[in-house]
């Protein structure tokens, strides 16, 4: 997944800290080595080059993520679409990033568009997919969530009652902290090239994930391209989200939701999420600041 880890933990005393960071590492690394695009022996790589039409067999995990993937992908209307692979490679944000192709994204813009909810077949029984044509999956929007939730479920499995967990940002709390008082996660400000806390949000046996515009972005034509794509238009978003975070009781969904309703932007973000009860914050560009919305399950 291109980034690295966090855990902190209050283990019963005399606990094998070495044994459970290497639990922990190994969690990661399954994931990294089933969904990530960076990996040319990954078993998402392997999907992405076998034949149209041929079953292929993959791992539960991976399943487990395309199923979540393409269930909020129609819950939103195809805004989070696993399916964009050839356009984030192509604006250079994949593997070999830093060069943006624009023969590449001419191309891609001139092909209509079939999101992965009309190209992937799913056998629960067997644990296969099957592609309807020709795709790239990238889950860059969705995996580090679910990265998170194994990290959660090692030390569930170790017996460790009270943890915060974390893959770049997306975060997932067990408990309290031995004081009783709810794990705090900053909220970072918007900004690029810069590290502010902007507020705190609580976590209390919850995940929290965040999309943004402003960790990475590849400026073209003089203007900047933040790294999360629109399918439908076959181009980075561009609204007046600056961020989304959303808390949920996994990470998965969180991370995959925040993706979506950044994508669908201000007003079919918030109204999506109030309609499905979502607690969530809306941070928008106003100006030279920015404006905040929260959203609770209240609100439907």
């Amino acid at each position: 997944m291109g980034t690295r880890y966090s855990a902190v933990f209050f283990a019963a005393p005399g606990a094998d800290e070495a044994a459970i960071s290497a639990r922990l590492f190994a969690a990661v690394d399954a994931v990294d080595q089933q969904m990530s695009n960076w990996r040319p022996d990954s078993d998402l790589n392997r999907l992405n080059e076998a034949p149209v039409d041929q079953w292929l067999a993959v791992p539960e995990g991976l399943f487990t993520v395309l199923e979540a993937a393409l269930c909020v992908g129609r819950q939103s209307q195809d805004a989070f679409d696993i399916g964009v692979g050839d356009l984030v490679s192509a604006w250079g944000f994949g593997p070999g990033q830093g060069r943006l192709d624009e023969a590449r994204i001419n191309t891609l813009k001139a092909q209509t568009h079939q999101p992965a909810t009309q190209l992937l077949d799913l056998d629960p029984v067997g644990h296969r997919v099957r592609k309807r044509g020709a795709i790239t999956l990238d889950l860059a929007g969705i995996a580090k969530g679910y990265g998170v939730d194994q990290l959660a479920r090692c030390l569930d499995t170790l017996g460790i009652p009270r943890y915060l967990v974390g893959i770049d940002g997306e975060m997932r709390a067990r408990d309290t902290k031995p004081d009783g008082q709810p794990w705090a996660i900053a909220i970072e400000k918007p900004v690029r090239h810069l590290r502010e806390v902007m507020g705190v949000m609580e976590l209390d046996d919850a995940a929290i994930a965040t999309s943004g515009d402003y960790r990475h972005w590849v400026d073209h034509h003089g203007e900047s391209h933040a790294h999360t794509m629109n399918g439908a238009l076959r181009r980075p978003v561009s609204n007046r989200l600056a961020a989304v975070s959303v808390i949920a009781t996994n990470c998965m969904l969180a991370d995959a939701w925040a993706t979506a309703l950044l994508v669908l932007g201000e007003t079919a973000g918030i109204e999506l999420a109030r309609e499905r009860g979502m607690t969530a914050l809306f941070i928008l560009h106003d100006g030279d600041g920015f404006q905040e919305i929260s959203v609770t399950a209240d609100d439907q």
